[in-house]
């Protein structure tokens, strides 16, 4: 049976890339592709696809927000999140918002075959350490990290302002005015009890919340 597949990348080069990757298998057909959260909105209200390959840094509404809107749209559709972030940083929080799995950027080419697979016969594609991470969530002795008191949006904003992005940066990139954004800033810096962004760069590095290549 033939899985149709919407592309939904803020990168025309992404898509095509990923447009290649899926025609050398013929038990896939890529239906559309969408640029942004909009037109993610209105593809997943027209239908007419089963899979939703889905970039999670997209200009505009948060990537997990945009999970949640997805799958409260079409609670049936499968969605694989494409990431360029370390999946300790987002993967349990997009599994929990209603994704089927997480797949990092880098690993795409090699594993994309069979994530779309698993997930379209109803199974998640996550690694054993995001699987393990799940169970843990799940256990009600486990102590509460700080950054886990984070609303989505806010995780999104501390992992940027961790990368050394700046507040009017991060602004521009999350469609944000630089108000709300530094107001994000301080709840976060708030939630968490930290005095500095030197204080939050150095607890994301302990708990390897960082890309490597941060």
């Amino acid at each position: 049976m033939t899985t149709r597949i919407l592309i939904a990348d803020d990168h025309a080069i992404v898509r095509e890339g990923l447009r290649r990757i899926l025609a050398a298998d013929s038990a896939f057909v890529v239906t559309g592709e969408a640029s942004d959260a909009n037109e993610v909105i209105a593809a997943v209200r027209a239908g007419g696809f089963e899979v939703l390959l889905l970039d999670l840094s997209m200009p505009g509404r948060s990537g997990i927000e945009l999970v949640k809107r997805v799958k409260e749209e079409r609670p049936a559709l499968r969605v694989l999140v494409l990431s360029m972030h370390a999946e300790q940083q987002y993967a349990v929080r997009a599994i929990q918002a209603g994704a089927s799995g997480y797949l990092t950027k880098d690993t795409a080419s090699a594993a994309l075959s069979d994530a779309i697979r698993k997930i379209a016969s109803g199974g998640l594609f996550i690694t054993p350490a995001v699987a393990e991470a799940l169970a843990l969530g799940l256990q009600s002795a486990e102590v509460e990290l700080p950054h886990k008191r984070l609303t989505d949006r806010e995780f999104e904003i501390f992992i940027l302002l961790a990368g050394g992005e700046s507040v009017t940066g991060i602004a521009e990139r999350l469609s944000l005015s630089v108000k709300t954004a530094s107001t994000h800033k301080t709840n976060i810096l708030d939630k968490m009890k930290l005095g500095s962004i030197a204080e939050l760069v150095r607890y994301a590095i302990e708990h390897n919340l960082l890309d490597s290549h941060t």
